[in-house]
């Protein structure tokens, strides 16, 4: 019988394994990426695993992990030199099969089943790709190999740092009996404390239980949780080419009610969300904001566009309609532009040439991104801006951005893994 041959590949520590590895003084050290000490506002975006030793962990606040971990060596995120190294990985991936799937930064899915008559099966190819990851970039991934995308990702972080799990086709329910609940995607406070009454402690404990019980417990998606403790998922590894929206967020350093700083602001995102798009060549026909007060109470609002657009102004005028009435009065922490609803770029019509333009003079700033660098060019009112280059944690900028906006089955990757 065939082997398995879905693969999830998960960098270890990223953000703290690549400063380690550029700064060699720093490797042994507890490395705390997200910020520039232990004082700052935000939380920790990566650590070490000299830094988790102490109980540091991603999400957790900067000053919590500076009171567990006080000769930590704290330093913050740089979002394109990880970028840089992420298409890095995945063009290795991309070696071995078309089909890859990145689901964050430092992570993808990938379906080796037509590689094995050049590569060997599931295990070889994981094998390979650890390797040429080592020797390559000097750093470290662990790697599950399963015949679902969910048991896949279970096995790869049960061995961190420099894993290797294997589990057999039709082993997938054993595998994940033992495994605490939590494990399971889908599985939070919530199902928890629904569950209690049942001392549902373990994934086998859970598949145990009636497909009927959950069902009346926690309606479809107690369906869907039965599936699961079983090691079923029927969910294919996607190379992405439909991403369902783009979007760019910044917290600031200092919450501010500064209505020109706001405005800078959303005209950054809004760079990034265009840039994205036009590399793309795709058009939204939805723009959305996020707005986050010193309160951590969120707002979103979105507007459906007439014509559809690439443009930085349109994407930035619509953002701050949207914005105005949500910051008025308040204090804000963190924005946040969308972009979604996408159709192909079509060709500008005869009467457009006011657009054309337009259009010119913003391909060209492209051009000169692209060959020089995201920060070769910039608009004048974005000069002295604090903002920083809009950096999401996902693996490649546009054309290659091809998970962003993509439904995740988990939600803790963010290089820290």
């Amino acid at each position: 019988m065939a082997g398995p041959t879905i693969l999830h590949v998960d960098l270890d520590a990223f953000f703290a394994a690549v400063e380690q590895r550029d700064r060699p003084e720093l490797r042994g050290r507890p490395v705390i990426v997200g910020g520039g000490g232990p004082n700052d506002r935000g939380v920790v975006s990566a650590a070490s695993y000299e830094a988790r030793a102490f109980g540091v962990h991603s999400a957790m606040p900067l000053r919590t992990a500076g009171a567990l971990c006080p000769r930590g060596v704290f330093l913050p995120v740089d979002g394109a030199k990880y970028q840089r190294v992420s298409r890095q990985v995945m063009a290795i991936l991309r070696r071995f099969t078309p089909r890859v799937e990145p689901v964050s930064i430092d992570e993808a899915f990938l379906d080796v089943a037509g590689s094995e008559a050049l590569f060997g099966d599931g295990e070889t190819i994981a094998r390979a790709i650890k390797d040429a990851i080592r020797s390559e970039l000097e750093l470290t991934a662990s790697v599950g190999v399963a015949g679902t995308k969910l048991v896949a990702k279970i096995a790869s972080d049960l061995r961190k740092p420099d894993g290797l799990v294997v589990v057999p086709l039709g082993e997938e329910a054993a595998f994940l009996a033992p495994l605490p609940m939590a494990r399971l995607w889908g599985v939070g406070p919530q199902t928890r404390l629904a569950l209690a009454d049942y001392e549902v402690r373990t994934i086998g404990d859970l598949a145990a239980l009636p497909a009927d019980v959950l069902v009346r417990r926690l309606g479809q998606h107690g369906a869907e949780l039965a599936a699961r403790a079983r090691g079923i998922d029927p969910s294919p590894v996607s190379d992405g080419a439909d991403p369902k929206s783009v979007s760019h967020e910044h917290t600031f350093t200092v919450d501010t009610h500064d209505p020109d700083e706001i405005e800078r602001t959303l005209l950054a995102l809004a760079e990034g969300v265009g840039g994205r798009l036009r590399a793309s060549g795709l058009r939204a026909a939805t723009i959305s904001v996020k707005v986050r007060d010193e309160h951590f109470e969120t707002r979103t609002r979105q507007r459906t566009l007439e014509e559809p657009t690439d443009q930085t102004e349109t994407i930035w005028r619509t953002a701050l309609e949207l914005a105005r009435p949500e910051v008025r009065g308040r204090t804000i922490r963190l924005l946040g532009v969308g972009a979604s609803h996408f159709g192909e770029r079509q060709q500008l019509g005869l009467f457009e040439t006011g657009d054309e333009r337009r259009r010119r003079v913003t391909e060209a700033a492209d051009e000169i991104r692209r060959r020089f660098g995201s920060r070769a060019i910039t608009r004048a009112r974005l000069l002295g801006s604090r903002v920083a280059e809009p950096f999401e944690r996902d693996p490649m900028t546009a054309p290659d951005a091809r998970r962003v906006g993509r439904a995740r089955p988990d939600a803790g990757a963010d290089g820290s893994a």
